[in-house]
């Protein structure tokens, strides 16, 4: 089964129905500091699109149900690896709280409960697409699909800007290098890799850079703040920006109502079902913590 999910430029490409199943824990990887990098397979994984994400539990399933912490968590899918009848998937996370830190001390065997894929894609690419894509923090994870899928454009081209505290907390920056065709720049605050200051000044330059508005699009993901610049950035050279919101949700399915946005036109909008996947000018981002 598929579903054409609602994009932030039209109809959107169909996607698979959500899964639920149990994940084999395959490995769990110490990348550095709180960062960790998990893999799992899904038997009769359908598939997914860029951008979208999975509901995965915190911490491995026991014999007895568990009910501290009860709640799954909202994860970007960081991408596919092929694997032995099923693809393999990774997820990128941060060691934050309880949940992320039982899920990080998943062992191989172990099985996570899993629902997706779920939520908006990014949008399809316009023809010989610039595509510069802004990753701050945990971000990254949602985005190394679409650069994946964005150097097959033809006559197109992809840069991917990195932000982060320090060196330290960069996450997959070797993964997207390794990408052909993508240009990597990566700004730290503290300036222990790339160039110091905020990966929006990155942007800002690239922007000025002599970039055709009409085949150029930006797309973020990352804390609030950063997405909320690198949309003004976007906007003061007349270039279009799409986000990827990381708000907290308890179903994913828009039962709950938690992860409601507050929308430029009035209203809000759900994340898990009418995003994560946002225009950037649609999202009133003075009412977002």
């Amino acid at each position: 089964m598929v579903k054409t999910p609602r994009s932030p430029s039209g109809p959107g490409e169909p996607v698979p129905e959500p899964l639920r199943a149990g994940a084999t824990v395959l490995e769990v990887l110490d990348e550095g500091g709180a960062n960790r990098r998990i893999r799992v397979r899904v038997e009769g994984w359908p598939g997914f699109a860029a951008g979208q994400f999975v509901m995965i539990g915190a911490g491995p399933v026991m014999a007895a149900p568990r009910t501290d912490p009860l709640l799954p968590r909202p994860m970007a899918i960081y991408r596919e690896i092929d694997g032995s009848g099923s693809p393999d998937l990774e997820i990128l996370f941060k060691v934050g709280g309880r949940g992320t830190a039982l899920l990080s001390e998943a062992r191989a065997g172990d099985v996570v409960s899993l629902v997706g894929p779920l939520g908006t894609p990014f949008p399809g690419a316009i023809p010989g697409e610039q595509a510069i894509l802004v990753g701050g923090g945990t971000g990254v994870a949602s985005i190394y699909q679409l650069a994946r899928e964005r150097t097959r454009v033809r006559d197109g081209s992809v840069s991917v800007l990195f932000g982060a505290r320090s060196a330290g907390d960069l996450m997959g920056v070797d993964d997207f290098e390794a990408l052909d065709a993508v240009a990597v720049s990566i700004a730290t605050e503290d300036g222990s890799r790339g160039s110091s200051g905020l990966v929006t000044d990155l942007l800002a330059a690239a922007l000025a850079d002599g970039i055709d508005s009409s085949r150029a699009r930006v797309y973020a993901c990352g804390p609030v703040g950063m997405m909320r610049r690198a949309a003004e950035v976007a906007k003061t050279h007349g270039i279009g920006c799409v986000v990827s919101l990381e708000n907290h949700m308890a179903c994913g399915f828009g039962v709950c109502l938690g992860c409601a946005a507050p929308l430029s036109a009035g209203g809000f909008g759900l994340v898990c079902r009418e995003g994560p996947v946002f225009d950037a000018e649609a999202v009133a981002w003075e009412g977002l913590p």
